[in-house]
């Protein structure tokens, strides 16, 4: 991970949050835009990799409330109605995991993904694992919760461990780690706090790669509150 990196992603002044009466920024006028809410841990995804790559004054940010989005959005920007998304180009593109690696490969910054063809194989797999790691942690809330969520950070444990050249999943720091960070560090308050569960005990590679994003300037951002429901 480059130092330089990090300094370049430090704190911005983020922009106010859209409400419902907000008026819609100019669409398709040559500005890069992303769409996201501060509070959702799939927009952080493609947040921190904006950051990370430094790319604050490329990318301009429209933040909303998830609750009180303005109804300009999902009938003239992306009808999903949904975050993120990112207007590029004269188009329209969704879903955090595509964005991620959209960014990566169309703009500058340093390279999300290792140049190991080995690595890159193992990365697309954890990519498409996360749906099922996210699936799997929320239905854990309403079983057993140590029984059914123990496989689940047993493999996460298991893939820090394919690599050794550093803390992270491909060794250096990458798409990977930023698309389940947002996720793990909101399970590990929640699993603590609330059902006593520690995620990291055991696991000393994953509390290893937990302590060293939390010093990453470009991976900080604002916690969400996970609901549990015992029904």
């Amino acid at each position: 991970m480059s130092t330089a990196a990090s300094d370049k992603a430090a704190p911005e002044k983020l922009t106010p949050v859209y409400g419902p009466s907000s008026e819609q920024p100019p669409l398709f006028d040559g500005t890069t835009r992303l769409y996201i809410s501060y509070r959702c841990p799939f927009a952080q995804r493609v947040l921190i990799t904006r950051n990370f790559k430094g790319l604050q004054d490329e990318i301009k940010l429209v933040p909303f409330n998830l609750r009180s989005r303005p109804d300009w959005y999902a009938e003239k920007v992306y009808s999903e109605n949904k975050v993120p998304s990112l207007e590029h180009n004269g188009k329209i593109m969704g879903e955090s995991i595509d964005l991620m690696k959209y960014l990566d490969s169309n703009f500058e910054g340093p390279s999300l993904l290792p140049d190991d063809a080995t690595k890159k194989q193992f990365a697309e797999e954890l990519l498409e694992y996360t749906d099922t790691f996210n699936g799997n942690v929320y239905a854990a809330f309403k079983g057993d919760v140590v029984s059914d969520v123990d496989p689940v950070f047993d493999f996460l444990e298991n893939s820090l461990s394919r690599f050794n050249d550093g803390p992270f999943f491909l060794g250096q720091f990458s798409l990977v780690d930023i698309a389940y960070i947002p996720f793990i560090e909101r399970f590990q308050v929640f699993l603590s706090e609330v059902l006593k569960y520690d995620i990291t005990e055991g696991r000393p590679k994953l509390a290893a790669l937990i302590e060293v994003l939390n010093i990453i300037p470009s991976t900080t951002y604002e916690p969400i509150t996970i609901s549990y429901s015992s029904s």
